[in-house]
């Protein structure tokens, strides 16, 4: 019975009828360029604006470096006359080391101050959190010039607040703008003061995902606070840090507002970091061709940064 309805070889096979060819193919070129489109008008004006007030002036300036454009008339060609002369100039090593000293005293400080806030405002035991993250965060938004005045009321010699309570104290005033390394100090504490806001919302994003099992855990191991900061906590929020590191150190070494409304990089000059230093070769002197090669100097230095912080992040993260 079975073998009745099975189709014997010698009879031919019905012939089977295909249809079109499927379309798939053009349809995906289709959306595989709707969708390739699509983000490219999404950031067209970024990338428009990028390129207006970022690129181009970057060539412009690049160009400049190699003339000794004055700001107006022609531009004559030099070379490299200008970077000889900036690797032959002493205020110019003198604003680097102190850009150096700067930063070097203002990121740690920073990185301490917002992420102790931080863990505070994060701790179950703190009470008023919603008005402690307003407090903390107003300085962010005050301008740097705003902030810098502030600062020189607090730090005058002749009429801060300090001094007056110094004084007022039986103590004698201290030379908070005219002596280098004191107007520097101030400079210092005010940065990581106006800098401890921003990075503090970061850190508070980054310990709040934190899992809480790993603390969990820990307290059943018998582990304290100190050691589950330092085993749990540094570890988890490492990216977090990474990013706070090199945002703070490619800021400072770019501060131009703050330190201008406090003491303009003084007494004197003893505290014009590169910024001031070009601003000055650049806008006071008319020297744009000298100024631009000592941007791009600078640009230099902060890529250089920026890469030895990348490729250690990845070697750490592998």
């Amino acid at each position: 019975m079975v073998d009745s309805i099975r189709p014997t070889a010698s009879e031919p096979s019905p012939e089977v009828r295909r249809g079109p060819e499927p379309v798939r193919p053009r349809q995906r070129n289709g959306r595989r360029k709707r969708y390739t489109g699509a983000p490219l008008v999404l950031i067209s004006i970024n990338l428009l604006l990028f390129v207006t007030f970022f690129v181009w002036p970057a060539i412009t300036g690049l160009m400049y470096s190699f003339t000794s454009y004055t700001g107006v008339g022609p531009a004559p060609w030099v070379g490299l006359d200008n970077y000889q002369r900036l690797l032959q100039d002493d205020a110019f090593y003198a604003a680097l080391i102190r850009t150096l000293v700067y930063t070097a005293g203002v990121v740690p400080l920073t990185i301490v101050l917002s992420l102790g806030t931080a863990v505070l405002l994060t701790s179950p035991y703190a009470k008023g959190k919603t008005i402690a993250r307003i407090v903390f965060f107003l300085p962010w938004l005050i301008s740097p010039i705003i902030a810098g005045v502030i600062w020189r009321w607090l730090f005058g010699e002749n009429f801060g607040l300090v001094n007056y309570l110094i004084t007022s104290l039986g103590g004698k005033e201290v030379a908070w703008q005219s002596n280098g390394n004191l107007s520097l100090i101030v400079v210092i504490i005010a940065a990581a003061w106006g800098g401890t806001a921003f990075n503090m919302l970061l850190f508070v994003a980054a310990l709040k995902n934190v899992p809480t099992a790993y603390y969990e855990a820990a307290s059943l191991d018998g582990a304290g606070s100190w050691a589950k900061f330092r085993r749990i906590t540094l570890p988890a929020i490492a990216p977090t840090t990474f990013i706070v590191v090199l945002l703070s150190i490619l800021h400072s070494m770019k501060e131009y507002a703050l330190i201008k409304a406090i003491n303009d990089g003084g007494p004197g000059s003893t505290n014009n970091l590169l910024v001031q230093y070009i601003y000055t070769k650049g806008f006071e002197r008319a020297q744009i061709g000298y100024a631009s090669a000592a941007s791009f100097v600078l640009m230099l230095i902060l890529m250089i940064v920026a890469i030895i912080q990348l490729v250690m992040n990845r070697r750490k993260e592998s």
